[in-house]
């Protein structure tokens, strides 16, 4: 059965200041704790196609994959794929932040995948990680952007 995982948080600060920060792709190394580098390999319009890799796992295998992402600014929305698939039959990914009741930004990732038979681990497997690890990511995101809220700085122009 395919893998579907949707995680939320709500950002204390402005939906201009989370969309611009955590769409700034060339800061992701500093933004997500799991990502080492960053490759802008094409821009056409709003989407952008690019390589990561994160950091080497315990056995010190760097993973990279190139993936593409599709910006909808007036949506608040952006879609996600992986261009190289690697273990998965198939990831596709969908960002959306909204104003949060109460004041602030909900941010919300929803991927939907699929391992390959092959892949060391299943689909289940899978979804316990991705669910485990947005939500660290996303708590670490938002520590970031309430930090620089409260420090009053710019979103791209001062780097997270």
């Amino acid at each position: 059965m395919p893998g579907h995982t949707d995680n939320e948080i709500t950002v204390n600060a402005p939906v201009d200041v989370v969309w611009d920060v955590t769409n700034d792709l060339p800061n992701w190394p500093q933004l997500f704790s799991e990502y080492a580098s960053i490759e802008i390999l094409d821009k056409v319009g709003d989407t952008t196609k690019f390589r990561l890799a994160m950091h080497p796992d315990e056995n010190g295998v760097v993973w990279s994959w190139v993936s593409e992402r599709t910006l909808d600014r007036d949506a608040l929305t952006v879609k996600a794929r992986r261009v190289e698939t690697g273990p998965f039959a198939h990831m596709n990914i969908h960002w959306e932040y909204a104003p949060a009741p109460g004041g602030g930004t909900r941010m919300r990732w929803v991927q939907d995948f699929a391992m390959k038979p092959e892949a060391p681990v299943d689909d289940a497997w899978m979804t316990d990680n991705i669910n485990r690890n947005s939500r660290i990511q996303m708590a670490l995101i938002r520590d970031k952007i309430e930090q620089r809220e409260r420090e009053g700085r710019t979103p791209v122009a001062d780097r997270v």
